[in-house]
Formats: C-alpha cells, structure tokens, sequence
C-alpha cells in the first residue's frame, strides 16, 4: 500500500510514514515524526517534535501536534508526544510534547475524540475513549482516565486527576481531583452526583451502580477525612467500582478532591 503526498506539503526525509498514510495539502511533517499506517493529514496540519501518531488516526485543518510546551521553564530539551490509535484530532487542536521536569512525555491513549479547539498540555496523560469536547484545555500533567468526557468550553487546573468514567460538564473549571464515575459541573466545579447515563451505556450491572450511589453518600458524609471514609469503604464493599474509586482517593495525588455535597 502506497504513501499518497499531496505535493504542496513538506515532509522532512526523516519522517517515517506508514504503509498507507495520506497528506493533504499544505501540511508539515518534521523529521523526528513517525505516522502509523493509514495515519491520514486532511490539510495545514503541522505535525513536529518527537512525536508518533497511532494506525488509523485523523487529524483534521490546523491541527498543531507536538510543538513545544507552553511553559516557561522548557529549555528546549527532548520530550516527546505519544498518540495513540484511531484517534479522532479535529480542527485547531493542540497537544504539545511533555517536559523534562513533567517526566518528557504527553500520552494521548486509544480511541479518542478532540473537537475543533481543544488543547491537550505538557506531560498530560489521557486514557482510552477519551472526549474532549469544544475549546476545552487540559493543564500541564493532569491524568485523564478511561472514557471521560470533558465538556465544551471547560477548564482542567495543571496535576487534576480525572477517575475513569467521569464526565465534566460544560463551561466548568476543575480544580481538584474528580473521583471515578463523578459527573462534575458548575462553573466552579463541583461533584453533583455520578455519571448514570455513561454507566448505563456501558452496561453496569444494577448492583454496582447501586453499590456506587451508596458510596457517594458515605463519602459525603461520617467520620473522618474524606479519606478515612474511602478506606472505611473499601473495607466494606464487594463492588470493584466502589474498589476503584477507593484506590483512586488513597493514591498520590497533588491536589484534593472535589467531595460529594
């Protein structure tokens, strides 16, 4: 299977092309770039940095992917930007490389969708089946789980932690850690409740999400820290959910959390 390059892009000698990619026109591809096969350039996209793009990803107009972090501490040493598989990079988005201090690497898992304008920080670290809707921007070093979905317009404060599962709704600013499962919203971000619809979807047996709603309100209200009471659930529970939602709380994290009203 043939590499097909419109002939109006730049793409330096040392770039390595899959079987099958496609260049639009006016694209740049820089030398220390590697595309997986069917990887596909619409158009204007700039692709630089040590940065490798996953088989079977798009990435759409004026998309910039791997330029340099937008920190003032960089100085100019070499880190990379790792994306996986069909990956969805739509117009305008930005995902830059990870810095020295930061552990030199922006993850970028499977699967993902990143609508027109997002922005995906230095030394972010995003799972799997991950949306980021419209105009969002992930902060330097925030981890991002497994099928989260982050909303149009919103903010995610640098080192936040984002359990799997959880969904931030639009126009929100986050600013500490988000338990798995937790639907946050409010302008100044706050954990409303857990997101029903996206466990649902996933077909969560009843009694785990039974075991989860009963979770929440144990984690708002008892004895001891929010989490004394996390550990005093994963003493109790059967559920894996309510598991992961407890190793989530006692691991290590920069932040605090955003707790159950």
């Amino acid at each position: 299977m043939s590499v097909d390059i419109h002939p109006s892009s730049i793409v330096d000698p040392g770039a390595v092309l899959g079987e099958g990619v496609k260049i639009g026109p006016f694209c740049i591809v820089g030398p220390n770039v590697v595309l997986g096969d069917r990887v596909e350039l619409k158009s204007h996209v700039v692709i630089t940095g040590r940065t490798e793009v996953g088989d079977d990803t798009v990435i759409f107009p004026f998309a910039v992917i791997g330029e340099i972090p937008q920190d003032l501490k960089f100085n100019g040493e070499e880190t990379r930007l790792s994306i996986g598989k069909r990956n969805r990079i739509r117009e305008h988005v930005t995902m830059n490389t990870g810095t020295e201090g930061g552990g030199g690497l922006t993850k970028v898992g499977d699967d993902g969708l990143f609508m027109a304008g997002c922005h995906i920080a230095h030394d972010v670290i995003l799972g799997d089946r991950v949306i980021v809707v419209n105009n969002a921007a992930l902060a330097g070093h925030c981890q991002v789980g497994d099928d989260v979905i982050i909303g149009g317009l919103s903010g995610v404060h640098q080192w936040v932690r984002i359990g799997q599962g959880a969904i931030i709704g639009a126009v929100t600013m986050v600013t500490a850690d988000v338990i798995p499962y937790g639907l946050v919203q409010a302008p100044r971000g706050e954990l409303d409740g857990l997101n029903l619809v996206g466990l649902k979807r996933r077909g969560v047996a009843r009694a785990d999400i039974s075991a989860l709603r009963d979770a929440l309100k144990r984690l708002a209200s008892g004895d001891g820290a929010f989490q004394d009471r996390a550990r005093a659930l994963g003493d109790d529970t059967q559920s894996d959910y309510v598991r992961q939602i407890v190793e989530f709380v006692t691991g290590s994290s920069d932040r605090s959390f955003l707790t159950p009203k």
